[in-house]
C-alpha cells in the first residue's frame, strides 16, 4: 500500500510542479491561464498560448523526460555495480557525447570561414550538435558492449567504463586547447546542462529514446532485484546474468546518451534520485522502485527547473548549479544515514 500511495502522491506533486514550471519566466503567466493552455482550452489572453506553447511546454516536458531517464539510468548503474555512488555517466557515455559535441564545434568553427561546405556545416547548428553527441555516445556504447562480452566481473566493467570516459575527456581537453576561445566558450555553456534549448520538434525524438530506455529497464526489473545480493546469487536463481547486464547497459546508455545529446550533461540527478526513491517507496523491489525512481526524477528536475528560472527575472541560473546545490547535500545525507544504520546494525 505504501508503494502505491507513494506513486500516486509523486504523480500529483509532479503535476503541480509541471504547472509551476510552465508559469514563471520573464513574462509571468497567471496560473489559471497556464492550466487552460496545458489542457487545450483558450486562455484569457491569446498571447499566453504563444508564450507557453512555443517555449515553456517544451522546457517542462524536457525536464520530465530528462529527470525520469537519468533517475532510472542511475538506479540501473547502482544496482548493477552495487555502488551507491554510481551514476548514468559511469560508462563514459556522457564523455563520448561531450567528445562528439567538442569535435563538431571545432569543425564548424574551422569551416565557418571556408567555402560552401563550411557554410552548410555551420548551418546544421543544433541538429548537428545533437547528432554529434548521439554519435559520440553510440561509439562509446558500442565499445563498452564489445568489452562487456569479454568481461565476467561487473567491477572490471565499471573500471573499464571509467577509463574509457577518462580517455574521451582527455581528447575533449586536447580539442579545446587547439580550438579558438569561441569554441571553448560554446562547449562550456553546453556543459552547464539545460532543458531550455529543446524545441517542440525535438520532444518526440527525445521522448521515443527515453521511452525505449525505460521499457527495456522495465523488462529486467524483476531479475535486477536479485542483483542486489550479487551476480553469483542472481545466477543461482536462474538469471541469465550476461543478458541482463547487456540489457542494463543498453538501457542506461540510451537514457544517458539521448538526454545528454539534447540537454548536455546534467549533474547529480542520476546519483541522488535513486536514493530518494528508495526512501519514498520503502522497498528494494525494482518492479516498484523503477516507476518510483522515474517519478522522483521527474519531480526533482522540475523543481530544479523552477529554481533555475526565478519568476519575473530574465536571468537563468545554470541548471547544473541548481542540481549540484540540491543533489550534493542529498547524497551526503543519504550516505551518513546509511553509515549510521550500518553502525547500529553491527
Amino acid at each position: 500500500m505504501r508503494g502505491a500511495g507513494a506513486l500516486v502522491g509523486l504523480a500529483l506533486v509532479g503535476g503541480i510542479l509541471f504547472v509551476l514550471a510552465v508559469a514563471p519566466g520573464p513574462v509571468p503567466v497567471p496560473l489559471a491561464d497556464t492550466v487552460r493552455v496545458i489542457v487545450g482550452a483558450e486562455p484569457s489572453d491569446p498571447r499566453w498560448s504563444v508564450v507557453i506553447g512555443t517555449f515553456r511546454l517544451a522546457r517542462a516536458g524536457t525536464a520530465v523526460l530528462a529527470g525520469a531517464g537519468l533517475g532510472v539510468a542511475g538506479l540501473l548503474m547502482q544496482t548493477l555495480f552495487r555502488n551507491a555512488l554510481a551514476d548514468p555517466y559511469v560508462l563514459g557515455v556522457s564523455a563520448g557525447a561531450s567528445l562528439g559535441v567538442a569535435l563538431f564545434l571545432a569543425a564548424t568553427t574551422t569551416a565557418a570561414a571556408g567555402a560552401t561546405f563550411g557554410a552548410s556545416l555551420v548551418g546544421l547548428g543544433r541538429v548537428g550538435a545533437v547528432g554529434a553527441a548521439a554519435v559520440g555516445a553510440a561509439g562509446v556504447l558500442g565499445l563498452v558492449l564489445v568489452l562487456a562480452r569479454r568481461v565476467r566481473s561487473a567491477v572490471t566493467l565499471l573500471i573499464v567504463g571509467v577509463m574509457v570516459g577518462a580517455v574521451a575527456a582527455a581528447v575533449v581537453s586536447l580539442v579545446l586547447v587547439w580550438s579558438d576561445p569561441l569554441t571553448a566558450q560554446q562547449y562550456l555553456v553546453w556543459g552547464l546542462g539545460s532543458v531550455d534549448a529543446t524545441t517542440g520538434a525535438d520532444l518526440p525524438v527525445l521522448a521515443a529514446v527515453v521511452a525505449a530506455g525505460l521499457v527495456l529497464a522495465g523488462l529486467v526489473a524483476a531479475p535486477l532485484t536479485a542483483f542486489l545480493l550479487g551476480e553469483d546469487y542472481a545466477r543461482s536463481m536462474g538469471v541469465d546474468v550476461r543478458l541482463v547486464r547487456i540489457a542494463v547497459l543498453v538501457a542506461a546508455a540510451l537514457l544517458a546518451g539521448g538526454i545528454t545529446a539534447y540537454c548536455g550533461p546534467i549533474a547529480f540527478v542520476g546519483i541522488a534520485v535513486p536514493h530518494l526513491a528508495r526512501l519514498v517507496a520503502g522497498t528494494s523491489d525494482h518492479r516498484l522502485l523503477l516507476p518510483a525512481t522515474a517519478l522522483v526524477g521527474a519531480v526533482t528536475l522540475l523543481a530544479c527547473t523552477i529554481a533555475a528560472h526565478p519568476p519575473g527575472a530574465e536571468l537563468v541560473v545554470p541548471l547544473n548549479v541548481v542540481t549540484s546545490l540540491i543533489g550534493g547535500p542529498v547524497v551526503i545525507a543519504v550516505l551518513l544515514r546509511s553509515s549510521r544504520f550500518a553502525g547500529a546494525a553491527t
